[in-house]
Parts: structure tokens; C-alpha cells; sequence
């Protein structure tokens, strides 16, 4: 399993979960856990997702969600679990 954290955080509007999670489905991605919040006008969601059968690379899939993120006003940050991991660390 190749695990992924995406993250997404900006003002929130319609759409955000749609098209981040019409993207993953559209490259193979599947999403293993999601979380979302509104606290008050600021959107946050944290996905752990499965890119092991996506045909891109890793590089490519993450400019391509900074990007679409970028369209719709959000950040979009892809993290592989390992760094991830090391840089929580106690």
C-alpha cells in the first residue's frame, strides 16, 4: 500500500470535497479515512489515501492537486505517510 495524507484548508464554499475526491477517484486513488471541519468560515480536511494503483507519479499528482486546489481557492498538500510520520514524531 502506497499511503498518502492529503490536506486541504482555505475559506470554505460548495465543491471542495467534490472535486478534490472526483480527482482521487478519477486517478485510482482510493480514500482509506477523511475528516472535515468548518470552524467558523475556514474549511479543513485531512484525507489518508491509497495512491498504489494511480499511473502518476507522486510529484505529479501532488502540483496536480496544488494546482486544482490553487482553482478553487484551497491549499492542497500531499504528504507520503512516512515523511509524514517522521516529522510528527516525539
Amino acid at each position: 500500500m502506497d499511503k498518502t495524507i492529503i490536506t486541504v484548508v482555505g475559506k470554505d464554499q460548495k465543491g471542495i470535497i467534490a472535486k478534490v475526491c472526483t480527482w482521487l477517484a478519477e486517478n485510482d486513488v482510493n480514500i482509506l479515512d477523511i475528516s472535515q471541519t468548518i470552524v467558523q468560515e475556514y474549511f479543513n480536511m485531512m484525507m489518508i489515501v491509497d495512491m498504489s494503483r494511480m499511473q502518476k507519479s507522486f510529484t505529479g499528482a501532488a502540483d496536480e492537486l496544488r494546482e486544482l486546489g490553487e482553482g478553487i481557492g484551497v491549499q492542497v498538500k500531499c504528504q507520503k505517510e512516512e515523511i509524514f510520520d517522521m516529522m510528527h514524531r516525539i
